[in-house]
């Protein structure tokens, strides 16, 4: 499965992500807001490979970003969703990129094709997403991609030996399509 924006894909991760992965998800430079980073490569392999698509019920979706233009086919990052609340379709939203890569608006538009594909194919109701306050890109790249900040946990991580409040963003399938232009599918 691949959606192609203008500048970026995104394909489901395979088994051949897994080195690519391990690398993303094990890097600390990346995850500097998180409370913890995994340090163990096989954990993270083993994770994902939890996730990989082998059946029609899924918990959850990994994406490789990748550049249009690069004839290499470089993995340059991570969008994901997870079951948030099942019976509600309320999905949530991660992503992750490669320092070289970040600023250029390739995560935004990646994450846009994770909404599209939420709302159009998994038939989501919302999708979420929480940052640690003080990761300013993060919340700014989910208000980009049409998130609204619904609210703030306050001192919900415990993050740099200090409690920091937690943003909570979501987006509706109707303000999503809406805001593209496009009318619902299967509402």
């Amino acid at each position: 499965m691949e959606y192609i924006g203008k500048h970026v894909r995104i394909t489901q991760a395979t088994e051949e992500d897994l080195d690519f992965l391990c690398r993303l998800e094990c890097d600390p430079s990346i995850w500097v807001y998180e409370e913890s980073v995994e340090s163990d490569e096989e954990k993270v392999r083993e994770k994902y490979r939890e996730q990989l698509p082998t059946s029609a019920e899924r918990y959850a979706y990994d994406f490789i970003i990748r550049r249009v233009d690069d004839s290499e086919n470089t993995p340059i990052g991570l969008v994901q969703m997870w079951s948030y609340v099942d019976f509600r379709k309320s999905w949530e939203l991660g992503f992750g990129m490669l320092p070289d890569y970040t600023g250029r608006g390739y995560a935004s538009e990646a994450t846009r094709l994770l909404l599209q594909f939420a709302f159009a194919e998994v038939q989501a109701h919302k999708v979420v997403g929480m940052c640690n306050a003080q990761n300013t890109r993060s919340a700014l790249l989910m208000e980009k991609v049409g998130m609204k900040r619904e609210g703030i946990f306050r001192d919900e991580l415990f993050w740099n030996d200090q409690y920091v409040d937690q943003y909570f963003f979501s987006v509706l399938k109707s303000e999503f399509f809406a805001d593209a232009g496009v009318e619902e599918e299967g509402v």
